[in-house]
């Protein structure tokens, strides 16, 4: 479960809701005469398919008999090079697919782990029962350890990208040479041949960060998240069921007490803080701000005193460059807002409680948002 619906398999096929129906088809006893047998599948082929867990194994570099030429002493030594690059990129690719699997082994003794806590408090239990709580440390070490993959595929990535200076040398190297005096026409050759392959090779190491680029953004976005619900799991724990006294359920307990505010995905112009301080502001001057704990923190302690509350949630810009920009900004903050919309939504804050708005200020150097109590 784990495997399909976090890190899809890279076949390019398109994702279906289930598992395609097969039908095999008996052969007959002179095909199965005539069938080969099958050993284990070789390692991974870095030259004419795309990186996959399982394919065929990588093929060597096409080589030529030796000239006696200063060319051709420099074809031999740009194919030592090239055969290394290829050799590196083989290595690699087998490091990815291991990291993978791991990654898949922990995701999965993590869901395994929080269905088992869930499953108990849905029952309910006592509150700060100690078997929950091991399994939520256990559950929480899991997801520290996805997080370690994630810097891991980060190093390895590093040094896929140092792998594109030496085939740009080899290939620079490869087009001098053929201005080089002295030559004959199997030295060119060669040389064809050596650039055509430092060519699949360069193609090969972008698609390789390609994907490991695409993993790291996804397992991130999946660690954030799942943080997320760790702690939302930890207040259902302290209280001891799924549905207890925490801050989902001070929330609906008072939802219907005083006015309902709308949510909107479209943040509203001219809000007016009234001389109010922000309970929180979320600075986004850089990408994955860390504000879900600190958020949860505030939010909570505002409904222990005022189990009432209402917040706005407000959307600033700073008020400075061209129109451009200030227009990417508004575009940008308004992703961000919604983001911790969502938050909160997910921490159990009835969204009749949120109201969305927006402002601008010549003292913001980033996009911010900021919540009010209301």
């Amino acid at each position: 479960m784990a495997s399909e619906s976090l890190w899809p398999s890279l076949t390019g096929d398109e994702p279906s809701g289930g598992v395609p129906e097969r039908i095999s088809i008996p052969p007959s006893r002179a095909e199965m005469s005539n069938q080969p047998t099958f050993s284990a599948p070789p390692p991974p082929n870095l030259t004419s398919a795309p990186m996959r867990v399982t394919a065929p194994a990588m093929s060597s570099i096409a080589t030529g008999q030796p000239t006696g030429t200063l060319v051709g002493q420099k074809v031999g030594q740009l194919r030592v090079e090239l055969q290394r690059l290829k050799g590196q990129l083989s290595a690699q690719n087998g490091q990815l697919q291991q990291i993978r699997q791991i990654t898949t082994d922990n995701a999965q003794r993590y869901h395994g782990t929080v269905a088992a806590v869930t499953a108990r408090l849905q029952l309910g239990t006592t509150p700060g029962n100690p078997i929950l709580v091991n399994q939520w440390n256990a559950a929480q070490a899991e997801l520290d350890r996805i997080s370690g993959d994630i810097a891991t595929m980060n190093s390895l990535a590093n040094q896929i990208a140092s792998n594109s200076s030496l085939a740009a040398y080899v290939l620079e190297s490869a087009r001098a040479a053929y201005g080089l005096s002295g030559a004959i026409d199997e030295d060119h050759r060669q040389l064809a041949l050596l650039e055509d392959e430092t060519n699949r090779a360069v193609v090969l190491i972008d698609r390789l960060l390609g994907e490991i680029n695409e993993d790291v953004a996804r397992q991130t976005s999946y660690v954030a998240g799942e943080r997320s619900n760790l702690t939302t799991l930890a207040s259902a724990i302290k209280n001891g069921e799924l549905h207890g006294s925490s801050l989902m359920n001070r929330a609906f307990a008072s939802a219907g007490q005083g006015p309902t505010y709308s949510t909107s995905s479209t943040p509203r112009s001219g809000f007016v803080a009234g001389g109010r301080q922000p309970l929180v502001v979320i600075r986004f001057d850089r990408a994955n701000v860390p504000y879900q704990q600190a958020l949860y923190t505030a939010v909570s302690k505002t409904l222990q005193v005022r189990p009432e509350a209402n917040f706005d949630l407000v959307a600033v810009t700073p008020n400075q460059g061209s129109a451009s920009e200030q227009a990417m900004a508004q575009s940008t903050i308004k992703k961000h807002t919604n983001g911790v919309l969502k938050t909160l939504m997910d921490m159990g804050l009835p969204a009749s409680r949120i109201s969305l708005s927006a402002s601008s200020s010549t003292a913001s150097a980033s996009n911010e948002v900021h919540i009010y109590i209301r």
